[in-house]
């Protein structure tokens, strides 16, 4: 990301917060700018949770974190009617998810129906109660995390509802550096030592850029290269055979709307005003990897979705 883009400084500021991790700060705000919802995976400790509490100390905005666990109502999440016997009537009381940046800890340990309920609204941005219907704000995204380690005592997601998240993005352990600089960090906000403040960004603003990202000149060549990688995974037999033992079923047309919109979104980030093909093939492995069914022939030999997007991005030719 460029220091003159304008969310430039918000970037910077996140990753002094957030060491180590940033890829994790660069699609947040991606998310963001293309609006759409995170899945992020990684063990316990990699500041998945910072990192979004962090960001909504940066903006305009409020922060909500719910942990998922398997005794939880959708009502827990969306909301319910309470009776108020003072009036005699039943009132809205509002979940957690009304508000602007929600993280969604360990999905994956909630029932189905608190999951459905979780992405029905990011998909609506609404949620329904007792016959009436509540608009969510307009500037909403939850960040979803999982625990890839333990898998005892869950609810894997379906792949059809993995496909409601924009991005699935993996974190991983950082460097030596890195851990060195947490320590520090760390230390200092122990001994309650003043941490840099930053001027948080206006809602306002932020939906300005989203229109900003969306009308990014995209050459019909990159759009073409766009559709041709997620068709390349529905047709893989035309392009490599070994592929398509791979691939049991291909990416959908919202993963060719999300590669659209975050490719745009990195573009923007970079200070650019058109689309280029290494926009789509940075952000490519993020946005599909959780859209492929892999065949149990994959699996068995252990391909992994990542070394499917690089063969896919191997094939198919940049026009």
């Amino acid at each position: 990301m460029t220091t003159d883009s304008p969310l430039g400084p918000l970037f910077n500021w996140l990753n002094q917060q957030i060491v180590g991790q940033p890829h994790l700060t660069e699609r947040l705000l991606i998310a963001i700018l293309a609006n759409g919802h995170l899945l992020v995976e990684g063990a316990p400790g990699l500041a998945k949770t910072k990192a979004i509490k962090t960001l909504a100390g940066g903006i305009e905005g409020d922060f909500q974190r719910i942990q998922f666990t398997p005794d939880l109502l959708p009502a827990d999440v969306t909301g319910t009617d309470i009776y108020r016997p003072q009036t005699g009537q039943f009132e809205f009381q509002p979940g957690p998810i009304f508000h602007n940046l929600v993280l969604a800890d360990e999905i994956n340990r909630a029932p189905a129906k608190v999951q459905s309920a979780l992405l029905e609204a990011m998909a609506e941005g609404q949620i329904s109660v007792g016959g009436h219907t509540y608009p969510l704000p307009e500037l909403f995204l939850v960040m979803a995390t999982q625990n890839p380690i333990e898998q005892e005592g869950t609810y894997p997601l379906p792949e059809a509802q993995l496909d409601r998240f924009l991005m699935h993005v993996e974190v991983d352990y950082p460097d030596a550096e890195a851990e060195k600089l947490i320590l520090r960090l760390t230390r200092q906000e122990d001994s309650a030592q003043q941490v840099e403040a930053i001027t948080e960004l206006a809602q306002a603003d932020i939906l300005a850029m989203r229109q900003q990202c969306l009308q990014l000149h995209m050459a019909d060549s990159v759009e073409d290269y766009i559709v041709q990688l997620t068709l390349a995974s529905r047709q893989a037999q035309k392009y490599d055979d070994e592929l398509a033992s791979w691939i049991e079923y291909g990416i959908s047309p919202r993963g060719t709307i999300a590669l659209d919109r975050c490719a745009r979104a990195r573009a923007w980030l970079q200070g650019l005003d058109y689309v280029r093909p290494e926009d789509v093939q940075a952000i490519a492995h993020d946005v599909l990897r959780h859209r492929l069914l892999l065949s149990f022939e994959a699996q068995a030999n252990g391909i992994s979705p990542n070394q499917v997007i690089d063969r896919l991005l191997q094939r198919v030719p940049v026009a």
